[in-house]
């Protein structure tokens, strides 16, 4: 995707951004606020060349000290490729720059720019430090910014590709390996038999097995990402369907079926996933990149009842608003919010939504 870019200094959206500075400069305008804004414009441009777009205000780890850097440029699956800090000209960025760093700003691909100047440190150097007032400079450092490639970000994307194409044969041993033991493993037929009880009466009374086995199969592909990278050690404690399920596998794996052995055979792909999750910052990041992950086990494994039985998440966009609107509510009517005691979240319309026992 990087060799497809093209920054031209005599492109349309480059006019574009020395135009609006030029106008902006007229008014006397010179606030960070108002001149960030032209220049996150020409990266939106030239980031969808590569399927990236930009995200403001984007929260660091520590977050809970309030470190964001003014924008971060993430790739279809939410993972972070790029950072931008703004500032205006009256900033001495030779001063910023150290500020920023020592309190734990990436190093890895991150732009300092003002309209007069920007810095490019890349893995960790700086890489570019000149003047951007001539559109020439100015596409020089907008092209080694958007080129660049983190040597993670490119094992990430080679295996997300492999991983995408084992998929559906992993999910039908996997079945396979599940009728054989519904076959001729007492203590899997009871288990199983007791969360069918469990799950109906729970989610839907009308599931069939094979819907069961299905979630049985996510169950055993997503456990270790949901825990891992979350780092939630007590998932299966703190999470009742998966709870259930887990007791399932437990009994699964009582007879011939190891799942160890099972899952050596895509190890590379936890691992590798795991490490990518680990240089993301922040609960909301994290969910945005499991998601798109989420949704591209079961587009691969099983489309047509991913499709049926809701085994997708829903946007991130559109949980945030029902939570913020359900919590203003809340707040206005009775005083109390999400976190108050006695609250409780009822979701009958999530009953055909297989997918919670992620």
């Amino acid at each position: 995707m990087a060799a497809a870019l093209t920054i031209k200094p005599t492109n349309a959206a480059i006019r574009r951004y020395y135009a609006e500075l030029d106008r902006h400069a007229a008014h006397g305008v010179a606030q960070e606020t108002a001149l960030r804004t032209v220049f996150f414009d020409l990266l939106k441009h030239y980031a969808g060349q590569r399927g990236w777009h930009l995200a403001t205000e984007h929260g660091l780890k520590d977050k809970a000290k309030g470190r964001t850097v003014d924008a971060a440029l993430k790739d279809a699956t939410g993972l972070p490729r790029a950072y931008c800090e703004a500032k205006d000209d009256a900033d001495d960025l030779d001063a910023e720059i150290p500020k920023k760093f020592a309190v734990g700003y990436p190093r890895g691909n991150m732009l300092f720019w003002q309209p007069k100047r920007a810095v490019l440190y890349q893995d960790g150097e700086p890489v570019f430090d000149g003047d951007i007032t001539r559109p020439e400079t100015l596409a020089q450092v907008l092209l080694a910014f958007l080129r660049y490639e983190a040597p993670q970000a490119r094992n990430w994307e080679g295996v997300v590709a492999e991983f995408k194409a084992e998929i559906p044969e992993l999910g039908a041993r996997l079945v396979e390996k599940i009728e054989a033991e519904r076959a001729g493993n007492k203590a899997f037929v009871a288990a199983f038999a007791q969360f069918s009880e469990v799950i109906r009466e729970a989610v839907n009374p009308n599931l069939a097995d094979a819907a069961l086995e299905e979630m049985l199969v996510q169950h055993i592909l997503t456990e270790r990402i949901f825990r891992n990278v979350f780092n939630a050690p007590d998932f299966l404690q703190r999470n009742a369907i998966a709870r259930e399920i887990e007791n399932v596998v437990h009994a699964l794996t009582s007879g011939s079926f190891s799942r160890t052995e099972f899952m050596a055979d895509v190890e590379r792909f936890y691992t590798v996933l795991e490490d990518t999750a680990r240089d993301i910052a922040g609960f909301r990041d994290k969910q945005e990149f499991l998601n798109t992950v989420y949704e591209q086990f079961f587009q691969g494994f099983s489309v047509k009842v991913a499709d049926t039985m809701g085994i997708v998440y829903t946007p991130q966009p559109i949980v945030e608003f029902m939570v913020n609107s359900v919590d203003s509510l809340l707040r206005r009517e009775f005083g109390l919010s999400l976190a108050s005691a006695g609250v409780h979240i009822l979701a009958p319309s999530w009953a055909r939504a297989t997918s919670s026992c992620a």
